[in-house]
């Protein structure tokens, strides 16, 4: 089991075009943006680096929840940072929460935009009349509402994205509404950066690889 960290000559941020990280846990590569970053705090905690922005040494892992709870209990990191360090037992779950937390910033930012609509009725005109990129449903929206919807988004035939992943509660917080159950995304530079967090967080959920067509949009 390899616990390659990045290449001494690549900048520690691992934003460089074109650069490949290496997985502590499996060996596979891929880009970094592709992949998950891990900085050391300066008490020996390993911390998650979701946007790949803290000082220091990093260690990588695939973008999957599995791998990181495997590089968690096994020793991957004492290995990749070549020194003791403390770990958190829930450490899986944890970057699961921040890279859900990092999408709805993204989508307050959708918001600030002004290219998202909330409410049924708004986001169902959206739908219809082809203005929508994503649709977005809360996880305990009524499914014969979801489904509606669905159905409408299907057929404009515009590939609109759908995505149950996040509760009202949290949609109501980033898009500074309330009782917040069905919204829809115009298309724009701040939709597409918040789907591509979304992409994130369900390829770390589902094992899948960033760029790929996932099964569907939620959370298993």
């Amino acid at each position: 089991m390899l616990a390659s960290v990045e290449k001494p000559h690549e900048p520690e941020d691992g934003t460089e075009r074109g650069s490949q990280r290496t997985c502590v846990v499996t060996g596979q590569t891929g880009a970094p943006e592709a992949m998950l970053r891990f900085a050391l705090s300066p008490a020996g905690v390993v911390t998650p680096d979701i946007r790949r922005k803290l000082p220091g040494r990093g260690v990588w892992t695939q973008l999957d929840a599995e791998t990181v709870a495997r590089a968690a209990a096994k020793g991957g990191f004492a290995r990749g940072f070549r020194r003791p360090v403390e770990v958190s037992k829930d450490l899986a779950r944890d970057v699961d929460e921040l890279l859900a937390a990092d999408a709805l910033q993204f989508l307050a930012l959708v918001n600030k935009a002004g290219l998202a609509v909330a409410g049924t009725a708004k986001v169902e005109a959206a739908l219809r009349a082809g203005r929508a990129a994503a649709l977005i449903h809360a996880r305990e929206g009524a499914s014969d509402g979801i489904e509606k919807l669905d159905r409408i988004a299907h057929a404009s035939g515009r590939g609109v994205k759908i995505i149950n992943l996040f509760e009202s509660a949290r949609l109501d917080l980033a898009l500074g509404r309330t009782n917040v159950i069905h919204a829809a995304l115009h298309a724009g530079p701040a939709s597409a950066a918040f789907l591509a967090k979304v992409a994130r967080l369900i390829a770390y959920r589902s094992g899948a690889v960033v760029g790929s067509k996932p099964a569907a949009a939620n959370s298993p």
